[in-house]
């Protein structure tokens, strides 16, 4: 059940008329840039949450 949280990564990068603009910007860079830097970094942490949980399990299965 944990896993569907990667899919929630899946659905923010290819909701691409979601972030296909320019404004607003952060810092001088378009929404579409650092957009996309906002997922890889929640890909990352959604991906420890998951490794971390599958873990747990597997721990406690043996």
């Amino acid at each position: 059940m944990i896993r569907l949280l990667l899919v929630l990564i899946f659905v923010a990068a290819l909701a691409v008329p979601f972030f296909n603009r320019a404004e607003p910007s952060l810092f001088g860079f378009p929404f579409f840039y650092w957009y996309q830097l906002a997922v890889v970094l929640a890909a990352s942490v959604l991906t420890w949450i998951v490794y971390l949980v599958e873990g747990a399990d597997k721990e406690g299965a043996e």
